[in-house]
């Protein structure tokens, strides 16, 4: 099966319905697949679910969806940075799903193992614990957590070859890996696919056989919060 494909729609192409579950890689701005977000905004498919970190801001990355309202609900750890987000959300537009950071990398990297659920400390006594099933281990209480699955992964990675074996770029890293394992169909979106045999197998950190599609991409690059301070004067 050839996985390489010319361009993001085409990468998208047969996979798409409305109401499907999507886990979309990145943190905050960094290492999202931004192309294969805008060929999503494109399709017109609805009433997402969207497991992600957060949702971009808002004209970029996930932001987009939520603009044209194609996201039904978020499964995020984090919304700081993104005003329609909060606005829907308040207004009760957006149906929202809050996990402690940690707790969501863990859920979707049990979905990814075949793991269904674990228990952890953490949100024990806050709203996060609320209706989840408690368990004492050795006097400490703990909480039941589901891994988490999705109908398609979206990832982003720096490299690839034609078969699917992804290299990802320092922080860029982030989410992406893991959602790769936990998506009936995953799809990357690259920066450079390479010859087979062209990357080092030991700096593989996610093998082909959990990559059906690819296509690469130019990224823009954004920073999401640009700080900086004034030049001190001789």
């Amino acid at each position: 099966m050839k996985k390489v494909q010319k361009d993001a729609a085409a990468a998208l192409d047969g996979l798409l319905f409305d109401g499907m579950t999507i886990m979309a890689g990145g943190f905050g701005l960094c290492g999202i697949p931004e192309n294969l977000i805008a060929a999503l905004r494109d399709s017109g498919v609805k009433d997402l679910t969207v497991i992600s970190n957060n949702a971009g801001v808002d004209d970029f990355g996930l932001g987009l969806l939520l603009q044209t309202r194609q996201i039904k609900k978020m499964v995020s750890s984090y919304v700081g940075e993104n005003k329609t987000f909060e606005r829907q959300y308040l207004s009760g537009e957006l149906d929202l799903e809050f996990n402690p950071q940690g707790t969501l990398a863990e859920r979707i990297r049990a979905g990814g193992a075949g793991i269904p659920g674990f228990y952890t400390k953490t949100g024990v006594g806050t709203v996060i614990a609320e209706g989840k099933e408690h368990k004492d281990f050795d006097g400490e209480t703990y909480i039941l957590e589901t891994g988490l699955k999705a109908d398609l992964s979206i990832v982003k990675a720096w490299k690839s070859d034609a078969e699917g074996n992804l290299v990802y770029r320092r922080t860029a890293r982030n989410f992406n890996p893991m959602m790769a394992t936990a998506g009936k169909t995953t799809v990357a979106e690259v920066e450079e696919i390479v010859e087979v045999g062209a990357l080092d197998p030991d700096c593989i950190q996610t093998p082909g056989i959990f990559v059906q599609r690819i296509v690469a991409g130019v990224q823009e690059k954004r920073i999401e919060q640009r700080t900086v301070r004034q030049r001190e004067t001789a």
